[in-house]
C-alpha cells in the first residue's frame, strides 16, 4: 500500500469546509488542532479534524461556532453526537469529521495514535 497521499497535503490544499472548521475552532480557542488526511487509508471519510477544549462549556462553544460558520456556507452536517455532555462532540460532514474532545477524553481515545499512519497538519 502506498503511504504517500496522491495529492500534496498542505494548509492551502485543504477543502473549504475543513478550512472553515479550523478557522472557527481557532476563533474559540480550540487547542492542539490537527487535521488528519485519511482518504488514502479510510473508506468512510477524507479528513478528521481533532481538537480539545478546557471545559464542556468551551467544547460546546467550539461546536456552535463551527456549525454556524459552516451553515453560512450551506454546509450541513449528516449527524452530530455528544452535545449533551460535551466530553466528545462528533460532527459528521461526510467528507470530513470533526472531533471536539475534553483533554481527558482526547488522551483516552487517542485518535491521533489510532490513525498514526495518516499524514497530518498541526495548528
Amino acid at each position: 500500500m502506498n503511504k504517500e497521499p496522491s495529492k500534496k497535503l498542505s494548509k492551502r490544499s485543504l477543502p473549504g469546509g475543513v478550512k472553515i472548521s479550523v478557522k472557527a475552532s481557532q476563533a474559540k480557542k480550540g487547542e492542539d488542532i490537527i487535521v488528519l488526511f485519511l482518504s488514502e487509508i479510510s473508506s468512510f471519510t477524507d479528513f478528521f479534524i481533532i481538537m480539545h477544549g478546557n471545559s464542556s462549556r468551551q467544547n460546546f462553544a467550539l461546536y456552535e461556532n463551527i456549525a454556524l460558520e459552516l451553515k453560512k456556507k450551506n454546509v450541513m452536517p449528516l449527524s452530530i453526537e455528544g452535545k449533551k455532555n460535551a466530553e466528545w462532540i462528533l460532527m459528521d460532514y461526510g467528507s470530513f469529521i470533526i472531533h471536539i474532545f475534553s483533554e481527558k477524553a482526547r488522551e483516552y481515545y487517542s485518535l491521533e495514535k489510532l490513525w498514526g499512519d495518516a499524514p497530518k497538519i498541526t495548528y
